[in-house]
């Protein structure tokens, strides 16, 4: 699941054949001297003709600038082994470690190339010696928190709200010198990364409460140029990731890859819609995750309402549902502030976002979103409740409303989730509002840490433990 909303990520394996080591040692060689000096063009060339069809020229640029922006140069990679028809190789990238895996064809062209963390095959499982001293949680907690924490690295912290029959309680953990212990840190501050975008669409809610816009309008009459091949966007489309935008628009600069967002401003966005604005797919049939869009959303209800996005974001949903510890900015947070960390512990930078803040750049903590989601219980809260309306069906397991992802558990019944990642933090939040249920889980674990999935993992297994009595 967590695939489908990180910034990036690519599987792609077409039909694969053996070669001979020399021949992918060549290929990886190249790989990497084209790929850091960004020749995505020749990358693109050595594909089979079967995956260049699959992965076009524009679909092959944006997924490895995105790798690039998120992960940086390789600085270095090994040969790990052959897993029958592909080559896997350990590689060093400037902020984490990744396996890449590549598969060639009879002419020793490209013709499969799968990107994911790294993990060791020969390592003990998990952190044995890891001690579990969470012992004021009740059991069931203890258990699925340490098994999920226990991998990561020394300075993890996580946040938990746990709400049941709108009951709230809080637990939180951090781990030193191998060691899980509980902590109190319900009122300390996270990145919620994309998480974000759940607030971006109340705040579309409320003004079309307010009749000052509808969903079905084009955002297009807020900007006072014409968009790029006339193309016209709605603010739907933009909240449930079927306008056809990219996942991020190709006039980021790249260099600044330890906060990328910060200087993406108001000349790059309307530069794009200018001149660069290209739709990935036919808009209203096709589910595209884009941070572009939902970015894109929030800057342009800050137009609508001739006020900043982030103001409006204060004033109809921070004051409203009394989150004080809601923020916009990591500036003078000080030690209310959680330090994030990369997969090996240490900190890293804050990010910080301009025009496409919409999609991902709130402060929280685990307390604060409590109180949104309590919220969410209320059935006279009309702005909230169409945030949860179904727009869009994306397959049998999951729909879309404004922002929210509506999936089915086990047993089948709907639940509504999202969750985020940045460099240095990864967040899930899910929540039944019928039953008066939730989960939110706030951490600096890296969105790029190899066990970065069991923050998801969690956050499923303690929604199943509110329905048990």
């Amino acid at each position: 699941m967590k695939k489908i909303f990180s910034f990036f990520l690519l599987s792609l394996m077409t039909s694969l054949f053996f070669a001979q080591s020399d021949n992918y040692k060549s290929m990886a060689d190249r790989f990497q001297s084209d790929y850091n000096s960004g020749n995505y063009d020749a990358i693109y060339n050595s594909f089979s003709a079967e995956m260049k069809t699959a992965l076009p020229l524009e679909d092959t640029k944006q997924f490895l600038s995105g790798l690039k922006l998120q992960l940086g140069k390789i600085e270095s990679k090994e040969f790990v082994t052959m897993e029958q028809t592909y080559a896997v190789y350990k590689t060093k990238f400037e902020k984490a470690v990744f396996a890449v895996n590549i598969s060639l064809d009879q002419q020793n062209r490209i013709n499969g190339l799968f990107v994911k963390p790294y993990e060791e095959k020969n390592k003990a499982d998990g952190n044995n010696k890891t001690v579990n001293a969470l012992h004021g949680f009740p059991k069931s907690i203890s258990d699925a928190v340490f098994s999920s924490a226990k991998d990561f690295p020394d300075n993890t912290q996580i946040s938990i709200a746990f709400i049941q029959n709108g009951k709230t309680q809080f637990y939180g953990i951090t781990k030193q010198n191998d060691t899980v212990k509980s902590i109190k840190n319900q009122n300390k501050v996270f990145e919620i990364g994309s998480v974000t975008k759940a607030f971006t669409v109340t705040v579309l809610a409320s003004l079309v409460q307010d009749k000052k816009i509808s969903l079905n309008d084009n955002i297009n009459s807020y900007f006072s140029f014409p968009f790029k091949d006339k193309i016209k966007l709605n603010f739907q489309s933009l909240a449930n990731h079927t306008s056809g935008l990219p996942r991020l628009p190709d006039n980021l600069d790249l260099s600044n890859e330890s906060n990328p967002y910060k200087n993406y401003g108001k000349k790059e966005i309307e530069d794009y819609l200018k001149n660069n604005l290209k739709l990935e797919s036919n808009s209203s049939t096709k589910y595209e995750y884009s941070n572009l869009g939902a970015g894109l959303l929030g800057y342009t209800l800050g137009l609508s309402q001739k006020t900043t996005f982030q103001q409006l974001l204060q004033k109809r949903i921070f004051d409203r549902y009394n989150m004080k510890d809601s923020f916009t900015s990591s500036e003078n947070l000080k030690d209310k502030l959680v330090s994030g960390i990369n997969a090996n512990g240490e900190k890293i930078p804050n990010w910080d976002f301009d025009v496409l803040f919409g999609g991902g750049g709130i402060l929280s903590t685990a307390e604060d979103l409590s109180k949104f989601i309590e919220a969410q219980f209320n059935i006279k809260n009309a702005e909230l409740a169409l945030t949860r309306k179904p727009t869009f069906t994306i397959n049998d397991k999951m729909k879309i409303g404004l922002g929210w992802h509506i999936l089915k558990n086990k047993n089948s019944n709907e639940f509504l989730w999202h969750n985020g990642g940045t460099a240095g933090y990864s967040s899930s939040l899910a929540f039944n509002a019928e039953n008066k249920n939730a989960v939110i889980i706030l951490s600096n674990v890296s969105a790029f840490n190899p066990k970065m999935e069991n923050i998801d993992n969690l956050c499923f297994e303690l929604m199943d433990l509110t329905n048990k009595k």
